[in-house]
C-alpha cells in the first residue's frame, strides 16, 4: 500500500515539476555592469595609461559586446576609438584576452582565419571582465606603444573595481 501512495504522489506531482522546469528554461538571469562601474573602470584604465605617459582610448562593453563607455584622451590618435572598441568586443566575443587571440591566430596557424572575421581586432589590449565566474563585459585600450602596454592599463582598470565585481 505504501508503494502505491509513493507512485501516485509521484505521478500527481510530476506534471507540476515539469511545468516549473519548462518555465525556468524559457528565461535566464544574468549580471551586468552598471554604467557607473563601467565608467569607473574606464577612468582607472585611462588614468593608468596617463601615469605612464600614454594618450589612449578606453572602451568598456557589456557581456553582449555593446559599448557602455568610451573615453578618449585629447591627444589619442583617431584610430584608437575603433581599435579600443574592437578589442573589447573581440575579448567578449571569444571570452578571452586579445593578446591570447593574437598569439593563436598568427598566419599559418589553424585558427588564423579568425582574423578575417568582421570586427575582430587580434592585438593585445582587450580583456574580459569577470564576476562570479561569469563574463560580464570587456575592456579595450588602444594608443599606448604596443599591445602589452595597452593590456597593462586594461588590467589596472579591472583591478581598480575588482572588489565590486565579486558576488
Amino acid at each position: 500500500m505504501r508503494f502505491r501512495q509513493i507512485v501516485f504522489s509521484a505521478l500527481v506531482l510530476m506534471p507540476a515539476l515539469t511545468l516549473s522546469v519548462r518555465a525556468q528554461d524559457g528565461l535566464i538571469s544574468y549580471k551586468s555592469l552598471s554604467p557607473d562601474l563601467a565608467l569607473e573602470l574606464a577612468r582607472a584604465a585611462l588614468s593608468s595609461c596617463r601615469e605612464r605617459g600614454f594618450q589612449v582610448a578606453v572602451a568598456v562593453v557589456d557581456r553582449f559586446g555593446v559599448t557602455q563607455v568610451l573615453l578618449r584622451d585629447r591627444f589619442a590618435g583617431p584610430h584608437t576609438v575603433a581599435t579600443a572598441t574592437g578589442k573589447a568586443w573581440t575579448a567578449v566575443s571569444f571570452r578571452t584576452g586579445t593578446g591570447e587571440i593574437a598569439a593563436q591566430t598568427q598566419p599559418g596557424a589553424v585558427q588564423s582565419g579568425i582574423r578575417a572575421l568582421p570586427g575582430v581586432v587580434a592585438v593585445a589590449g582587450g580583456l574580459t571582465i569577470e564576476a562570479g565566474g561569469s563574463t560580464v563585459g570587456g575592456v579595450g585600450v588602444s594608443g599606448a606603444p604596443g599591445g602589452e602596454a595597452d593590456e597593462a592599463c586594461a588590467k589596472a582598470g579591472i583591478e581598480a573595481v575588482k572588489d565590486r565585481l565579486e558576488f
